[in-house]
């Protein structure tokens, strides 16, 4: 049994960080909300408490036992989680007479304590606008701030180690941030840091065969990196009970669908191609709304495959490429936040659909997937390809779709694509696309008048996806790329480059 730790989520924008950290110590964690039931079995060697944007004195504020958790499993509460822990042994938390945010000096660090060992007078990030002011018998003080007396602390007398921070370890700003939850993970739980891309692909592999035993799946495939992968780790488990299908929705890139067809063949998956462009314009006629778009999409999506598989016979599985970003944007998995978007790999199956799901890559990162399908073997063309949305140029021509507004854009997507790679840039930035926008403006072409639509260009760096910046491309390649779309692509006289970041923005326009 794989062992883990459990990241106890109360909301805060900061859990899937530590998820991150957790996972970078080669520790598998899983977040799970903190109103659902918390299993501890023999596989969970700790529980993290994560932050919160609500305070612990809120009427209904969210909590849990964690006297019963500790009782199992060592603890480590952080900022919301160390205040839950002070109230519910009965200290007192108060509002900060100034809010503490930012960056903090720990200081009066307790010497060789486990949590702390090796860490010396750092900076720290805070995010609070509460305090503790009075703590219970029973807690110590391992650390403060130059703004705090109460910074780190430990619950004494314990079955298991129980402590409380009110700083956040898992961001950058936090100095020996990794180093303080590396001491949690190694040196109290006793994780053994043996979660690699070789261990994942193994353990998978087996799971799948005990999942789907010797029945057929039929796996929806997008041509992008973790489809692909979710693919290879199936037909590696299971062999020709997989039948893999690919569908032109007419959003796809161009030329893509012929050339990825070819790809996924010489990688001997038994696959099916599908083109049903007209039938999903169709759908889409008269449609503007992002949401409505998604469904429609994701629903067509969802159709085909169910009619496919009917084709096919005796299918029980529909393999899909979900990742941990899909899941945790698209369903409150953190209790008190909200869904962002919709995800057409986790949100509107039909209910007519009998097929069960298997999703290989549920619980990883992006950056995690590239090194399990590196790990496969599989081509760089297919590992470091920039993520595509699922409902693809559906949801990058913002307001009605068409047939002629996909061309239009694939073309000038195109141009501004193969020009990063020409340019060296494409694996510099870590998703590139372009957004055909509803705005027409007037511009002039030779000695003629146009009011043509307006193109938006849109890059990012980033590692995971769930935090990006915009890339910082060269004012000369974005004028070179302008020029291109605007004298090639007829339609587009007006070309800008987005340079919004995530948050507040998203990557994708919807």
């Amino acid at each position: 049994m794989n062992e883990k730790i459990i990241i106890l989520d109360f909301g805060s924008q900061y859990t899937q960080l530590i998820a991150r950290n957790v996972r970078e110590h080669q520790i598998y964690c899983e977040i799970v909300p903190f109103n659902s039931e918390v299993k501890i079995d023999q596989s969970v060697k700790g529980v993290i408490l994560s932050g919160s944007p609500c305070s612990v004195n809120d009427a209904e504020n969210p909590t849990v036992d964690i006297e019963k958790i500790n009782s199992k499993v060592p603890v480590l509460g952080i900022c919301y989680g160390a205040q839950l822990t002070v109230k519910n042994l009965g200290g007192t938390i108060e509002k900060s007479s100034t809010r503490e945010y930012g960056r903090a000096q720990l200081v009066d660090i307790e010497a060789n304590h486990s949590l702390l060992k090796d860490v010396s007078s750092s900076e720290v990030w805070m995010s609070h606008a509460d305090t503790i002011t009075k703590l219970p018998e029973g807690i110590r003080v391992i650390a403060k701030t130059d703004g705090i007396p109460i910074a780190a602390f430990e619950v004494e007398n314990k079955s298991n180690p129980w402590f409380g921070i009110q700083f956040h370890p898992e961001v950058t700003h936090s100095q020996k941030g990794k180093l303080i939850l590396g001491n949690f993970l190694v040196d109290v739980c006793g994780c053994s840091q043996d979660w690699t891309p070789a261990s994942y692909v193994k353990e998978t592999v087996a799971e799948i065969k005990k999942l789907v035993g010797t029945d057929k799946v039929v796996m929806a495939l997008s041509g992008g990196v973790d489809s692909t992968v979710a693919a290879t780790l199936i037909h590696k488990a299971i062999g020709e009970q997989l039948t893999c299908v690919f569908v032109d929705n007419g959003l796809l890139r161009k030329d893509e669908f012929t050339q990825v067809l070819e790809d996924y063949k010489k990688l001997g998956l038994n696959i099916i191609g599908v083109n049903a462009a007209e039938r999903f314009y169709k759908q889409l006629q008269g449609k503007s709304d992002p949401e409505e778009k998604r469904k429609i999409i994701g629903g067509g999506f969802i159709e085909i495959f169910d009619e496919e598989a009917k084709k096919i016979g005796d299918v029980s599985f529909l393999g899909q490429g979900t990742i941990y970003p899909d899941v945790i944007e698209s369903v409150s998995v953190n209790g008190p936040s909200v869904t962002i978007k919709s995800h057409h790999n986790v949100g509107g199956l039909p209910e007519k659909m009998n097929l069960k799901l298997v999703e290989p890559l549920r619980y990883l990162f992006k950056d995690e997937v590239r090194k399990i399908g590196k790990e496969l073997g599989l081509e760089d063309g297919f590992v470091q390809r920039h993520p595509f949305p699922g409902p693809g140029l559906g949801i990058r021509i913002l307001g009605e779709v068409s047939a002629d507004k996909a061309k239009m854009l694939q073309e000038a997507d195109y141009i501004f694509i193969q020009g990063l790679k020409d340019a060296n840039l494409y694996h510099q930035v870590w998703q590139a696309g372009a957004m055909l926008l509803p705005v027409q403006s007037v511009g002039v072409m030779g000695d003629e008048r146009t009011y043509e639509f307006t193109l938006a260009l849109r890059a990012v760096t980033s590692v995971d996806g769930m935090t990006a910046d915009w890339a910082h491309l060269p004012h000369k390649f974005l004028a070179k790329v302008s020029n291109d779309i605007i004298n090639k692509v007829q339609g587009i006289n007006r070309v800008v480059y987005d340079i919004s970041s995530k948050p507040p923005a998203t990557i994708e326009w919807e």
